[in-house]
């Protein structure tokens, strides 16, 4: 009996574990300008590097002044890792708030902000970024969605646990009935 639940819990984990979502997602690496930079001028372009490759269709980039007013930028382009906004004019002194939301190839969204000034200034809150097209991000690429594997991994461990079960009482010996 020993043996059999020990190859149970075997062929389960061998089921569940390559159905076991990624915790890493994708995370802002660099900046420029920085989070929390003081700045003489404005930037003509702001740039955020990320630590895994970007879905452009879903790689979102809003800049504001102190005031929360949308600072206009141009649509961001997408290198790999990298997002980058030209900024439409350079704006006045003041403090900026870079807001984004992004998907990584992986179909996993990230977002955040962070401030930087120029002049002089005091940091604002973040702008709320919202996807008007869609809120909801994309399956990853290539694999099936997450609902059929967990699904798939249940009922592995069932059918093992109920072989398992099926087998120890087959098992059974039988005493013949006394005549």
């Amino acid at each position: 009996m020993r043996r059999v639940v020990v190859a149970a819990l075997a062929v389960a984990v061998a089921v569940l574990v390559p159905a076991a979502p990624a915790y890493a997602h994708n995370r802002l690496t660099s900046s420029t300008p920085a989070e929390g930079a003081r700045l003489e001028a404005a930037p003509a372009q702001i740039a955020l590097t990320f630590a895994e490759s970007l879905n452009p269709v879903y790689t979102q980039v809003i800049v504001s002044d102190a005031a929360k007013a949308r600072v206009a930028v141009s649509d961001p382009v997408v290198d790999g890792a990298t997002a980058t906004v030209t900024l439409a004019g350079a704006p006045a002194h003041g403090v900026y708030t870079v807001a984004y939301r992004v998907v990584s190839k992986d179909g996993h969204p990230v977002q955040g902000s962070y401030a930087f000034t120029v002049g002089s200034g005091v940091p604002s809150a973040a702008p709320e970024v919202t996807d008007p097209a869609s809120t909801a991000a994309p399956p990853a690429a290539g694999g099936p969605p997450t609902g059929v594997v967990a699904l798939v991994a249940i009922g592995a461990v069932v059918l093992v646990a109920g072989g398992a079960v099926a087998f120890r009482f087959s098992r059974r010996r039988t005493t013949p009935a006394a005549s």
